[in-house]
């Protein structure tokens, strides 16, 4: 079955129950299937909707969160040497890398609501959200990426280019 299908399967009294089991941190549970599913779809959407936002918005123009400017000072300050044009999974994944983004993620914690849930990250931000160009990220590691590309204007390629595509049909 296929995540439209599954999801829809659930009918009215399931999806309340699923946005319930959503709003839990993912260490509340094991392996669950239908629930990996559901924390898929989410990410999905969550993914989805940021691409389209940058895509018809200017980036630089773009607040994320109440907290932006901490965000983005504190990310430099810890990550300033990072390449976040195209993000390396080990930058993110290695043990090594682990250690410096736990105290990261953690001084947000009670400031950015649901810091520590999983969202989906580009690594190349030129490109869409493909398999191959997404990786698993906390939502205050999104934020701190995607915040520090849109002030450094790395995210404007995809603005531009869909402004391109836009202008073009418009022609």
């Amino acid at each position: 079955m296929d995540l439209e299908g599954l999801l829809g399967s659930l009918g009215a009294g399931g999806a309340v129950s699923a946005a319930g089991a959503l709003s839990l941190p993912a260490e509340s549970y094991g392996n669950d299937p239908q629930l990996e599913m559901m924390w898929a779809k989410k990410a999905y959407d969550h993914a989805e909707i940021y691409f389209n936002l940058i895509s018809s918005v200017d980036p630089k123009f773009l607040k994320l969160t109440k907290v932006d400017d901490q965000i983005f000072t504190e990310f430099k300050k810890t990550f300033g040497d990072m390449n976040i044009n195209v993000l390396n999974p080990e930058d993110l994944k290695s043990e090594e890398a682990k250690q410096k983004w736990r105290p990261f993620c953690l001084q947000f914690d009670g400031i950015v609501e649901d810091y520590n849930y999983g969202t989906l990250l580009r690594l190349d931000c030129q490109k869409d959200y493909t398999e191959e160009n997404t990786i698993f990220a906390t939502r205050i590691q999104f934020f701190a990426v995607e915040i520090s590309r849109n002030r450094e204007g790395y995210n404007n390629a995809v603005y531009e280019s869909t402004s391109k595509s836009k202008n073009q049909k418009q022609s």
